[in-house]
């Protein structure tokens, strides 16, 4: 598969699955896959909402109860698929329309909706990150030993030299998954793989996204790793003794939601630590999200959930998986490129990337064939499409093709077949400078939106425009990186607007890591490689990093590490200027979130702000959602009328998102000490335009370690925000010994912006 048919591939989830008789159900015309809610019955019963310990036996037979008794025949009756245990109360079923209207009329009913279809949103990035071996957080963090990784993909290439265990210890004793191989093909590395129903009856990966986040979060070493000789290192996950479980619930076109569910609620039975979810759909309430609502039952056992945050960016309001709870992870680049230059005929040269460098391809000029170089002419075959099959001018020349209509390696396709020697992908102008590499057989580069004008005015102006295009191979240091990749979904949040998201970017951008066939077509190698971008290759990065920090912290909850992770991030790039987007401008708050991850900072963080489970509920009855609503959310009734209910920025967050009002607005935060026993921290607010802030008190004193200190934040309107949208600033505690620097970024939306 090549890059860009993935590159919208999205971030990962968990899984379950169970034996039952459904997998081999006919579906019927008007049967399809509903997600049914339901709640235990009050009192009375061994399945009361008192009993805390309810057999999965009971709940099973509780859910059959829904089911009519009088089907159309005697062989395709509704049929449940997977009954769910520990996700929600509820199951995934074959119904009609009928059969959810009788539902609906039965007590302990709660909901039922058709199953929506999900889409799926490394050698050199430890070391960009600063993770070298045998020394600093790394090492200190025995490289993620002991902790266990929940994968919801594709699946899994298990006989891939990444999942080697050389140096692995056991999984822990607490670890109770399975390994659905026909071979025993599992090890200290691979120690589960869980297939489901709509998968192709095994957890092999067909299509490479799964083998590819699953090692970027906890691959093996692989020594001589490269594409095409290319991006040539040691491959290694970001957590390398860290155990990875495998749960397959996405095939080569989408990711059934049913499968999800069934997936998470598997491994919150298992026993991982950290879930990595890189897939998800559009925005939703909470209690109308399933990743969000099994995510918060994962969190209410101790596990860390990290998301992709969608590839739907540059546009605003675009992200997936906005719950609180969640780890919300946007793309950046690295510095690594894999060059290759267009030589003008004017001598200009356009900087661009390329997986394949030829290294027979001559280096003299070639006629540019460009049918989109009149921008304004509606029929120029602009994409490269079949209707250059017709072109005889292509012939001989180095085609020019835009970026749309069909994948990029169809367009290579024709410009080959019809002739041409070469291929200069232009970016539209929403990619900016964010270029991808790709395995093409021909001769080709990628060139930026700033290249793209460049080369409409050579062609435009030159009488007999030509090009070369020079191979130049892997180059490190690239000054602007990290900068936020164009496809990153951007905030604010449509879910909860006082919660700034995305939380954080990592590395997502032309990412090697393992892949399950050769794209070089070599058949004597299992030691195969790719390069693909998406924020389903940032997810596993977080879930790596949050990997090595439970195993070197392991009594901090998902809050804590999701904070010191937040508020130890690194706010410019390596030009030492602020971290870009795909302009090569500032980047927006609602790109960037909190910053970009720097895992050996997020070790010793000094302060965290914590969250208990049971801390959300105030936050959701302020939401104004129903009590209903809120029980879906935690399994529980719940009235919201004898509840303190709290604003959304009261929620103990380490980011503020503030909706700038005529009123004074006013936020608690308590910070817990996990840095030294005795220390002092005073404040230090940068504003956001427009909005004045004010801490109190300015001055935190720590007397030992764990202890809680609360401050309060007043925010309130400057009188400067003319013609603002969106304003952006800081709060952040120094330590006095210089040590600890404790960040909160403050995002102020404006109500001119119509939110």
């Amino acid at each position: 598969m090549g890059l860009m048919q993935i590159f919208f591939l999205f971030c990962v989830l968990s899984f379950h699955s169970l034996a039952i008789s459904a997998i081999d159900f006919q579906e019927q015309s008007n049967l399809e896959t509903y997600i049914v809610h339901v709640e235990l019955p009050e009192s009375g019963t061994q399945l009361s909402t008192t009993n805390s310990s309810i057999p999965n036996e009971d709940l099973d037979s509780w859910y059959n109860s829904f089911l009519p008794t009088v089907t159309a025949s005697s062989n395709d009756g509704p049929r449940i698929i997977y009954p769910y245990h520990n996700v929600f109360k509820g199951f995934a079923a074959k119904l009609s329309a009928e059969d959810v209207k009788a539902m609906e009329k039965m007590p302990g009913f709660v909901s039922a909706r058709p199953q929506k279809v999900l889409s799926l949103h490394t050698t050199h990035t430890p070391n960009f990150l600063g993770l070298h071996p045998n020394s600093g957080f790394w090492k200190a963090s025995n490289y993620g030993k002991g902790v266990i990784i929940g994968v919801l993909d594709s699946g899994i290439t298990p006989d891939h030299p990444s999942f080697g265990d050389e140096g692995m210890p056991p999984p822990p004793a607490k670890w109770k998954g399975k390994c659905e191989f026909n071979t025993s093909v599992c090890n200290n590395k691979l120690i589960g793989a869980r297939f489901f129903r709509h998968g192709d009856g095994s957890s092999i990966d067909g299509i490479g996204h799964g083998t590819h986040t699953a090692s970027t979060a906890a691959g093996s070493y692989v020594e001589g790793a490269n594409v095409f000789g290319n991006a040539n290192g040691t491959a290694v996950g970001i957590a390398p003794l860290a155990h990875l479980a495998i749960y397959k619930v996405c095939t080569t076109s989408s990711c059934s939601e049913s499968d999800l569910l069934a997936a998470m609620d598997a491994a919150i039975h298992d026993g991982v630590d950290v879930l990595s979810i890189s897939l998800g759909g559009s925005s939703e309430p909470f209690y109308a999200d399933n990743i969000a609502l099994g995510a918060y039952r994962a969190t209410e056992k101790g596990i860390f959930v990290s998301c992709s945050a969608g590839n739907d960016g540059p546009s605003s309001s675009t992200l997936s998986n906005e719950a609180p709870w969640i780890l919300t992870v946007g793309a950046s680049t690295t510095d690594r490129k894999i060059r290759a230059t267009v030589v003008l005929g004017n001598k200009e040269k356009l900087e661009g990337e390329t997986l394949h460098q030829p290294k027979d391809f001559p280096s003299t000029q070639f006629r540019i064939f460009f049918p989109g170089a009149n921008q304004s002419d509606p029929n120029a075959d602009r994409f490269c499409t079949t209707a250059l099959l017709n072109q005889t001018g292509i012939k001989g020349k180095i085609a020019v093709c835009d970026i749309g209509e069909i994948p990029l390696l169809d367009k290579e396709k024709n410009v080959k077949a019809a002739g041409g020697v070469g291929m200069i992908i232009i970016n539209p102008e929403e990619f900016g400078y964010t270029t991808s590499v790709d395995a093409y057989s021909l001769p080709a580069t990628q060139v930026t939106y700033a290249d793209r004008l460049k080369l409409i005015k050579y062609v435009n102006t030159a009488r007999s425009p030509k090009a070369a295009i020079s191979f130049k191979g892997t180059i490190i240091g690239d000054n602007h990186a990290p900068a936020v990749a164009y496809f990153s979904s951007r905030g604010p949040s449509q879910a909860s607007i006082g919660i700034l998201k995305p939380d954080i970017i990592g590395p997502g951008v032309n990412i090697l890591a393992a892949w399950h066939r050769s794209v070089e077509n070599n058949p004597n190698t299992k030691s195969n490689f790719n390069v693909i971008s998406g924020t389903s290759m940032s997810c596993p990065h977080l879930s790596g990093v949050a990997a090595l920090l439970k195993s070197a912290h392991p009594d901090w909850s998902p809050a804590a590490i999701k904070s010191a992770m937040m508020t130890t991030t690194d706010l410019v790039n390596l030009a030492k200027n602020p971290i870009e987007d795909q302009r090569q401008l500032p980047a927006n708050i609602f790109a960037t979130g909190a910053g970009h991850v720097n895992p050996a900072r997020a070790s010793n963080s000094g302060l965290i702000y914590d969250i208990e489970p049971k801390d959300y509920i105030p936050y959701l009855c302020g939401l104004n959602y129903t009590d209903k609503q809120v029980g879906l959310i935690l399994q529980r009734k719940v009235k919201c009328s004898e509840i303190s209910n709290i604003p959304e920025g009261q929620l103990n967050y380490p980011s503020f998102s503030v909706v700038v009002r005529s009123a004074v607005q006013k936020y608690t935060r308590t910070v817990t000490n996990v840095g030294e026993a005795s220390s002092v921290y005073h404040v230090q607010i940068v504003a956001p335009a427009g909005v004045n802030v004010r801490a109190n008190p300015t001055m935190l004193s720590f007397t030992k370690v764990n202890q809680k200190l609360a401050y309060e934040v007043t925010f309130s309107p400057s009188g400067s925000a003319n013609n603002i949208a969106v304003s952006q600033g800081s709060l952040t505690w120094h330590s006095s010994n210089s040590k600890y620097s404790v960040r909160s970024p403050i995002a102020a939306i404006f109500q001119a912006v119509g939110l």
